[in-house]
């Protein structure tokens, strides 16, 4: 009995670890520590998947959840400036609202939700975000927290042409 088991047991781990590795938008984080605090973002990573993304999959104009699945969370154990915003240690949502030619960041106060629940009520703020074309098509969403020096760091979003920035600074 042992020996008929063993490979089902097998079978199903074996399939438990495929299935993890097809999801089509894994889950994905990104941290950095600057001055002694950490800051953290965690999301879920979409593919292209031969799709075309922002103005279609990802409209214009409408609140994007910045990934996909749950809501994006940001986490930081420092009060932050982001390119004029405030925001004070703890949690948040992410969103993005991307237009052809400009994308706006937007810190959420609301926390836990599903990322297509957006309450434009709970907003903190936005900012505007640098934008650049990236050098080659990206095939799967990334955000990139990083340190520029000293208490500056950098936020980061690339995925199919397009890389959207906002400069921060750990208070």
């Amino acid at each position: 009995m042992f020996k008929v088991t063993t490979p089902l047991l097998c079978g199903l781990i074996l399939s438990a670890f495929s299935s993890q590795a097809q999801k089509p938008s894994p889950a994905a984080d990104t941290s950095v520590t600057i001055n002694g605090k950490q800051i953290t973002i965690k999301y879920s990573a979409p593919s292209m998947r031969g799709r075309k993304i922002f103005g279609d999959l990802v409209p214009y104009g409408q609140a994007w959840r910045a990934g996909a699945n749950d809501a994006t969370a940001l986490t930081t154990e420092a009060d932050l400036d982001m390119n004029g915003l405030k925001v004070l240690a703890g949690s948040y949502t992410l969103y993005v609202l991307p237009e052809a030619n400009q994308w706006q960041l937007i810190v959420n106060k609301q926390t836990g939700q599903w990322g297509t629940v957006y309450n434009e009520g709970q907003d903190l703020g936005r900012v505007k975000m640098t934008m650049s074309k990236a050098s080659a098509p990206v095939e799967t969403y990334k955000m990139t927290l990083s340190s520029t020096g000293g208490n500056k760091g950098k936020l980061t979003l690339e995925w199919e042409n397009t890389v959207a920035s906002v400069p921060f600074t750990v208070q």
